[in-house]
């Protein structure tokens, strides 16, 4: 056990974060397999990671209650004591969209406390493990919204866009000790925060014509966590099928 790499992905039971999980289920891997309250999807998550030839195990915590994230990962550090988490994935993440004129504070709010606190809670309490470590990879799930930002997703794009600046901050912070961060952007990809949208007509904006696959969100996350892209810092790839250059 103490050779694994352990990994976090918080947001796991679903979407690109199940996707993440198995991509990254290679042997000598044990996957901790964050979620909120979908314990179902999330063991689901768990056999599909198992059969892919790795360990895991469930975590569940609510990313934006930092109360709740330090005493999940402080509990798992003291029944794990010969381990360390060198590397995290942030992609919880939610959608409330709604024009910013008829948006509530809990729509603000709720976006902006799962996507921005929750990269700054989950971040926060394990980069010192991987300071004192000297190695670990943070790669932090943003969106095209963050980047161009896009109408109806103000809370949405304020959300990602923090976390874009946060990631290139943080890397400049702690490079020099041996961790890497860095960000992928997806556009429109096929997962169940998509389900509402007009597919039919958003994909005659994409020079690619079609919306992506959570796994080719998780291939570009598994790079930037390997030791493929060791000279790669504080960089957001973006994944969008040509729709925003």
């Amino acid at each position: 056990m103490e050779s694994k790499k352990v990994i976090l992905i918080t947001g796991a039971s679903r979407g690109i974060g199940r996707a993440t999980a198995i991509k990254m289920a290679t042997s000598g891997t044990h996957i901790l397999i964050n979620y909120q309250s979908n314990i179902v999807a999330a063991e689901e998550t768990k056999c599909l990671v198992e059969l892919e030839g790795a360990t895991a195990e469930l975590l569940p915590f609510n990313v934006n209650d930092a109360e709740a994230v330090d005493q999940a990962l402080d509990l798992w550090h003291e029944q794990n004591p010969e381990l360390f988490i060198d590397t995290l994935v942030n992609n919880a993440g939610i959608r409330n969209d709604t024009l910013m004129m008829w948006m509530s504070n809990e729509s603000w709010e709720s976006v902006l406390n799962t996507s921005l606190n929750g990269f700054f809670y989950c971040t926060r309490r394990l980069l010192k493990n991987m300071l004192v470590n000297k190695k670990g990879n943070i790669v932090n799930v943003v969106s095209l919204s963050g980047i161009k930002g896009q109408a109806g997703q103000v809370n949405y794009s304020a959300a990602k866009s923090g976390v874009i600046g946060a990631t290139k901050a943080l890397a400049q912070e702690v490079g020099k000790k041996g961790v890497r961060v860095n960000a992928v952007a997806p556009g429109f990809i096929m997962t169940d925060m998509t389900e509402d949208l007009p597919i039919k007509d958003l994909k005659k904006m994409i020079p690619l014509n079609r919306f992506g696959k959570a796994e080719e969100v998780a291939d570009a996350i598994s790079f930037l966590a390997s030791s493929s892209s060791s000279y790669i810092t504080g960089e957001v790839l973006s994944i969008n099928g040509g729709l925003y250059t």
